[in-house]
């Protein structure tokens, strides 16, 4: 399978993105989502930390993509004393804080946030493969430019299909982060280039589709039509590490999904997902989140019983 046949098969879908709007000196905590989140700094400037990484300084025209399951904040380096962070639906007429004379604007970060699945036909959430937050920086000559500016029109002046336009606009954003990504031989895309070996890909496929079944590296292996070590070597040198690692971090992301959407007890989503034991999902799944499944569920699906 070619890097070519892959953008092919992608399917992006950027879910109702709203405008973080920071003032002054302050964090806008972000928390942690069962899907990808990309960031547009518009304005502003400032930096994003990710639990258990470095900041990653930030500023107009900078795009961030966040994978699933990473605790995250905004944060503005503002000069007002009075922080007002605040989250507004992105349909909002946008012109009075995108003039460059508004004397009311300095110190303000400017931030629009969207989650984001990305799937191959075939195949739901490949973005959930990515393990670490890729970062491009849109320069004033970058072929990425013209479509920022047109994002820009669409959110101060919006009109009939406008949101649709500016989900075209995501869209071409991050089919173009991952070809630099892939030019640049970045190492956060390998699971790309594990797409590329077609029985690497098969199993990857299985797991995607369906985290809950009970996977093994010799089940894996016998589906593909390899050895044990075999697989488990080509696998590891495909993507980076094994597959029995990558198994249970999309197990996870998928409980995330389902205590997020559903009322599903969390006895039953563990069993969904591949665990035999709440209690070993459960301290998993917090080791993992830094939150039990039940307070997840909380913060994430308000008015739902736990």
């Amino acid at each position: 399978m070619s890097y070519e046949h892959v953008f092919d098969q992608l399917e992006i879908a950027p879910d109702p993105f709203a405008v973080c709007e920071l003032k002054g000196r302050c964090d806008l905590g972000l928390g942690q989502d069962a899907t990808a989140t990309l960031h547009y700094i518009l304005r502003g400037t400032g930096s994003l930390h990710v639990r258990g990484a470095p900041d990653i300084p930030v500023g107009p025209g900078c795009l961030i993509l966040v994978p699933a399951l990473q605790r995250h904040s905004l944060r503005s380096t503002g000069g007002h004393s009075t922080p007002v962070p605040d989250c507004k639906p992105a349909e909002l007429n946008l012109r009075h804080l995108l003039k460059d004379d508004a004397s009311d604007q300095e110190g303000q970060l400017i931030a629009l946030c969207a989650h984001v699945r990305v799937g191959l036909r075939g195949a739901e959430d490949v973005i959930d493969l990515i393990r670490n937050p890729m970062v491009e920086r849109i320069a004033p000559d970058s072929p990425l430019r013209p479509a920022m500016d047109l994002l820009l029109h669409e959110l101060c002046r919006p009109g009939a299909g406008s949101r649709a336009m500016i989900r075209a606009v995501l869209t071409q954003c991050l089919i173009e982060m991952l070809r630099r990504r892939l030019q640049d031989e970045d190492g956060a895309l390998r699971w790309m280039a594990a797409l590329r070996d077609p029985q690497v890909w098969e199993a990857l496929r299985a797991m995607l589709d369906a985290p809950g079944d009970p996977h093994t590296v010799d089940s894996l292996a016998e589906r593909v039509g390899l050895s044990r070590s075999a697989f488990a070597n080509r696998f590891s040198a495909a993507y980076g590490s094994g597959p029995i690692d990558l198994l249970r971090d999309l197990r996870l992301r998928k409980a995330a999904t389902l205590l997020r959407d559903t009322n599903i007890p969390v006895k039953r989503v563990a069993h969904l997902v591949g665990f035999s034991s709440r209690t070993a999902f459960s301290r998993l799944f917090e080791q993992r989140t830094g939150q039990s499944p039940l307070q997840f569920r909380k913060d994430h699906a308000v008015g739902r019983a736990s």
